[in-house]
């Protein structure tokens, strides 16, 4: 009121109904980052047309989006239900040291089918691996694509010698003093992949960030297993393979599905030819 005299408002219940009038609230802040990749339409333009010809009664492709989380052995702390009163849901933490264990997963655009590795760090042969564990999950002759970011281990040189010849319309951001070519100890292995990189800094793209929210709703947050590491692991091995014959809920709960913001145009068929930008899907 003392700085938008204009209003003519006297009382704080008077700016207080004129707010709600006007549908303005107080709202919490949250973290906020506009992709600064400069070909952002078209890369996702590409995975929306490759995950539309997926969808057609006689698809020769696949296409999974993939990605990788970091979890702890502190539990996280959220909301839950408690007793009414002051007390509080209590994180139970461990006196040892904050040990961090990594997972890489992909799931299929079309069935919600989950494959994933858990390993102290994703490397490049442990990513290798679940290429592998991936394509053996498909019958020959059909092309997996796979959606992901821009992490540079995704486009390593010994990653890349395990997979059919790639090729990349959009520009790479790899280390500098990473090596050109491949190693003579990759693995050559010509797996039918082709990598879909996601527009840069847009994790609202990928659907396995939902995964990860769920994961961390049902099993990390404010878990009991600070002190039970590897039954920690086990837990989350057993939700992941929950998914592992397909889920019609996880693909409703990620956002693949008709009626989804992001890609339902695309599932629906409703992109015209199934056609890409920068690949020949």
């Amino acid at each position: 009121m003392r700085v938008c005299t204009w209003l003519r408002l006297h009382t704080q219940g008077g700016m207080s109904r004129l707010l709600r009038r006007l549908h303005i609230h107080w709202k919490r802040g949250r973290d906020s980052v506009h992709s600064p990749d400069a070909d952002y339409v078209a890369k996702l333009k590409d995975v929306q047309i490759c995950l539309q010809r997926v969808w057609l009664p006689v698809a020769d492709t696949v296409l999974l989006f993939e990605d990788e989380l970091t979890y702890y052995r502190q539990p996280t702390i959220a909301h839950a239900y408690d007793e009414a009163g002051r007390e509080q849901p209590r994180a139970q933490r461990s006196y040892r040291k904050n040990t961090s264990f990594r997972i890489a997963a992909a799931v299929d655009a079309f069935t919600g089918q989950a494959h994933y590795v858990q390993r102290n760090k994703i490397s490049v042969d442990v990513l290798v691996s679940l290429y592998e564990q991936i394509c053996h999950a498909y019958p020959t002759g059909r092309t997996i694509y796979i959606a992901q970011d821009n992490w540079p281990v995704h486009f390593h040189p010994d990653v890349l010698a395990a997979l059919q010849p790639q090729r990349f319309p959009w520009p790479l951001h790899v280390p500098p003093n990473w090596p050109k070519e491949a190693s003579p100890k990759a693995r050559r292995l010509n797996l039918p992949i082709q990598l879909l990189p996601l527009p840069t800094y847009a994790p609202w793209t990928n659907p396995v960030e939902k995964l990860w929210r769920w994961l961390k709703q049902d099993v990390l947050h404010l878990h009991r297993y600070a002190d039970r590491w590897d039954e920690l692991k086990r837990l989350i091995a057993t939700f992941l393979d929950g998914f592992a014959h397909g889920s019609p809920d996880l693909l409703r709960y990620v956002g693949l599905t008709t009626n989804s913001r992001q890609y339902g145009d695309a599932i629906a068929g409703r992109l015209g030819p199934p056609r890409l930008v920068g690949l020949n899907c």
